[in-house]
């Protein structure tokens, strides 16, 4: 963190649809995120959700990422507004909000990122996000600055999709394929084809509002095509599966 924390250059490149590739942090290490955030992605994602992550791992995950290109974007556990401040107060400005599933749920996330009048944001006039009351303009500039993906993973956020898309301060959409899967009926199989059809129109319906689609695609075959349908924020792999799968295949190159 320094300084230069305003404008947010992630924010920017989802308003441009500018393409943007990404890398899930779910190790819960600030020694694998510095890693990460050493090979250029543009943003990556550390993980609240289905991750072994709290404040007090994010925060040295946050200094881990001090110079780096990549923008720290959180998925939070759960649409809370008390979670959402803590991790705001920390020094999150990218937010992942999982399973939306209704313009009332999308408007709450963004209520919460957002200081009065405008939100239900808590103040507190010294923490790491503002470098403890050092940062001019902080609470002034700080609701503009905050960026807002909402995950949709079940029929009911597709369903209510273009409410989501039209919510005044969601950035953009991101798919959570498996969970997507799931709720069609297709549980561990979200390369069936009705599931992909899905996708394909979710992808479309943001094209259509002019606003940013994402996904996490640790298939190079599967992120090609995604898009090639048009999204824009896409997480190519994730440090567990490249040490998964990196490991493995040592072992098994000598075992064998």
């Amino acid at each position: 963190m320094n300084n230069d924390i305003f404008p947010n250059k992630f924010k920017a490149a989802l308003a441009a649809q500018q393409i943007q590739i990404g890398c899930w942090s779910a190790l819960g290490s600030h020694i694998s995120t510095e890693v990460l955030g050493l090979a250029g992605f543009d943003w990556l994602l550390l993980d609240g959700e289905h991750a072994p992550n709290d404040v007090l791992t994010f925060v040295p995950q946050l200094m881990a990422l001090k110079g780096s290109v990549s923008a720290p974007v959180v998925r939070v556990p759960t649409n809370d507004p008390v979670v959402i401040k803590r991790l705001l107060d920390i020094g999150f400005y990218n937010f992942l909000i999982p399973f939306v599933e209704t313009e009332e749920e999308a408007m709450n996330a963004v209520a919460a990122t957002r200081y009065p009048p405008e939100g239900i944001r808590g103040v507190s006039v010294s923490h790491r996000a503002n470098m403890f009351g050092t940062v001019p303009d902080y609470f002034r500039q700080s609701n503009a600055n905050i960026s807002i993906l909402v995950q949709i993973e079940s029929q009911a956020g597709v369903d209510n999709l273009d409410a989501i898309l039209s919510t005044d301060g969601v950035d953009g959409v991101f798919v959570g394929p498996s969970d997507l899967a799931a709720t069609l009926g297709y549980i561990g199989n979200a390369a069936h084809p009705e599931v992909q059809r899905t996708i394909q129109h979710i992808f479309a319906r943001a094209k259509a509002h002019n606003k940013p689609s994402g996904i996490l695609a640790p298939v190079e075959a599967d992120a090609r095509r995604y898009l090639e349908w048009g999204a824009t924020v896409v997480a190519v792999g994730s440090d567990l599966g490249v040490f998964r799968s990196a490991t493995q295949k040592l072992a098994d190159t000598f075992k064998k």
